[in-house]
């Protein structure tokens, strides 16, 4: 979302528009957005946080005449890109702000570039699905107890398989999400060597 302003000097701040004040009110309108949603299935409930805020000024003392607020939108349920947009421009001083989606083009290791909008629907598979079900064998050969089916808070590659491709996706590795990107991010070396066996034994269960 971009907000915009009105520089001047900042030595008499009253005669300009700091992009960066009026990007306040939107942000904590986003924040108690984020406190009214509620679990509606399986997958939990939707989240919005701010996750960046850039800005754009003359020099650092002059009042910034535009502000970018980066926003990181997640769905519990398939909803249609526009309404989440009208969701968010339907906040309290963002009336005028410009609302875009952003785009990832990066190129991969080959040189290919395909473009696409950051935008994933959620995805479920169901629980009697032949992944799941080989997956459940696979564990409780392995491990010789009864696995935990349930749902990672975080989005994973899993976004794009199964949520744009509708390829049948399921999600197993080591560590816990609750560490994920934070700054004790870590995984147990035992875990790691376990679940490298469920890698190795996993497809050929599957192919029974």
């Amino acid at each position: 979302m971009i907000v915009k302003g009105l520089s001047c000097d900042a030595s008499a701040p009253q005669r300009g528009m700091n992009a960066i004040y009026k990007a306040f009110p939107i942000i904590h309108e986003l924040e108690e957005l984020n406190k009214s949603y509620k679990d509606s299935n399986f997958l939990g409930s939707d989240s919005v946080a701010v996750t960046q805020l850039f800005f754009k000024t003359p020099s650092s003392s002059s009042i910034p005449d535009e502000c970018t607020i980066h926003i990181d939108r997640r769905i519990s349920t398939s909803k249609e890109l526009n309404s989440i947009i009208k969701e968010v421009k339907g906040l309290k001083g963002a009336e005028n702000s410009k609302i875009e989606v952003i785009s990832f083009s990066k190129p991969s290791y080959t040189g290919v570039v395909y473009p696409c909008k950051k935008y994933f629907s959620p995805w479920i598979l169901d629980k009697n699905h032949m992944f799941i079900n080989a997956a459940v064998e696979t564990y409780k050969k392995m491990f010789e107890k009864e696995p935990k089916i349930d749902k990672w808070t975080m989005s994973t590659n899993g976004g794009v398989t199964a949520g744009i491709f509708n390829i049948p996706t399921i999600g197993f590795g080591p560590g816990n999400e609750i560490f994920a990107h934070g700054p004790r991010e870590q995984i147990e070396v035992n875990q790691l060597v376990e679940a490298c066996k469920f890698y190795a034994m996993f497809p050929k269960r599957l192919s029974k």
